[in-house]
C-alpha cells in the first residue's frame, strides 16, 4: 500500500508543475492590468509602477515563475492583489465551504444513484429499469441553474420549508447548516446521481452475465446475496473511479449553483479573481483545485484495494 501511494505521489509532482506552468503562462497572457483598477481613478504611473515593483510583476515572465513556485514549495500562496491578504487563508476559509457542501451533494448522489442502479440492473427490461433510466436521463438534462431557482421558489417562498440561501458552518450550527445544504446538495447531487445510477446499472450488468456470478446462483445461493456479495463489490470499480471524480469536481467549486444559493465557496473566489486579474489567488485556487483531484484519484486507487482483495497481491 506504502509503495502504491508513493509512486503516486512521484506522478504526480510532474503533474502539479505543468499544471502550475499551463495556469501561469495564461494568467499572464490574459488583457488588461490589474494595477490599473487598484491604482483608482487617477491612475498615477508612479503608484502602478511601485504596485508592480511590490509584486515583482516588473520581472520578467520566467523569473516570476520561479519566484512564485519557490514560495509555493515553501507552502507560500502569494497575497491577493486585490485585498492584499495571504491566498492560503482566502483559500482555506472557502474550502471548508466548498467541502461540507461536497459532501452533501455526494451523500445524495451515492445515496439515490447506487440503488437505483442496482435495481435497474437487477430489473431489466422492466418498469423499474425504463424508470430510473428516464429519471436518470431527466438528471442530465435539467439545467442546475433552473432547478435551484424553481427550489427557492416552491420550498422556500411559496412553502416556506428551507432557508433561501446562505451558508452556516456545520460546526457552529448543526441544524442551521443542514437546513441550508439540502437544496443545493439535492440539485447538485440529483445530477450526479444520474451518472452514477447509469455507471452502477452498467457495470452491475456486466458482472451480472459473469461466470462466477451464474456459478454462486447454481449452488443455490439467494439472489440477494448473489448481488450483494459478489456482483456489487466486483462492479464497484468503475462506480469508484466515477465518485473520486465528480467528488473532485465538486471541490473545484459548483459555479452556477453556488451563485443561485448565495454560497461563498471555491465557486464565487475563483470568479471573482479571474475578473479582478487576481493572479496570485487564480493561481493558488486551481493548484489546489489540481492538488485535490489527484488527491481523490490516489483514494481511488486505494479503494481499489480494499474492494477488491485480488488487487492486493498485485
Amino acid at each position: 500500500m506504502l509503495a502504491l501511494i508513493g509512486r503516486r505521489v512521484l506522478i504526480a509532482l510532474p503533474t502539479l508543475f505543468l499544471v502550475s506552468l499551463f495556469v501561469f503562462a495564461l494568467q499572464r497572457a490574459l488583457p488588461g492590468d490589474p494595477f490599473l483598477v487598484i491604482a483608482g481613478e487617477e491612475r498615477d504611473p508612479e503608484v502602478i509602477a511601485r504596485l508592480r515593483h511590490l509584486y515583482r510583476l516588473d520581472d520578467p515572465v520566467v523569473v516570476q515563475f520561479f519566484a512564485w513556485l519557490g514560495q509555493v514549495v515553501q507552502g507560500d500562496l502569494g497575497r491577493s492583489l486585490r485585498t492584499g491578504e495571504p491566498v492560503l487563508g482566502l483559500i482555506w476559509q472557502k474550502l471548508g465551504v466548498t467541502v461540507q457542501l461536497a459532501v452533501a451533494s455526494m451523500i445524495v448522489a451515492v445515496g439515490i444513484g447506487l440503488p437505483a442502479g442496482i435495481i435497474a440492473a437487477r430489473r431489466k427490461d422492466t418498469l423499474a429499469d425504463y424508470t430510473a433510466s428516464a429519471v436518470a436521463l431527466f438528471g442530465l438534462s435539467i439545467p442546475h441553474f433552473w432547478l435551484g431557482i424553481m427550489l427557492i421558489l416552491v420550498v422556500s417562498v411559496e412553502l416556506k420549508w428551507l432557508p433561501a440561501s446562505g451558508f452556516e458552518s456545520i460546526f457552529v450550527d448543526p441544524k442551521a447548516s443542514i437546513e441550508r445544504l439540502i437544496m443545493p446538495a439535492f440539485v447538485l447531487g440529483g445530477g450526479l446521481a444520474a451518472f452514477i445510477m447509469r455507471h452502477t446499472r452498467s457495470a452491475m450488468l456486466e458482472v451480472l452475465r459473469s461466470d462466477y456470478v451464474r456459478t454462486a446462483r447454481a449452488k443455490g445461493l439467494d439472489e440477494d446475496t448473489v448481488v450483494n456479495r459478489h456482483a456489487l463489490r466486483n462492479a464497484l470499480v468503475p462506480i469508484i473511479t466515477l465518485s473520486t471524480l465528480l467528488f473532485g469536481e465538486l471541490l473545484a467549486g459548483a459555479v452556477l449553483t453556488e451563485q443561485v444559493f448565495t454560497i461563498p465557496g471555491f465557486g464565487k473566489l475563483i470568479i471573482d479573481a479571474v475578473f479582478n486579474r487576481d493572479y496570485g489567488v487564480v493561481q493558488g485556487v486551481v493548484l489546489c483545485t489540481a492538488i485535490g483531484f489527484i488527491l481523490m484519484n490516489l483514494l481511488a486507487d486505494v479503494l481499489y484495494v480494499l474492494v477488491n482483495p485480488r488487487l492486493r497481491s498485485g
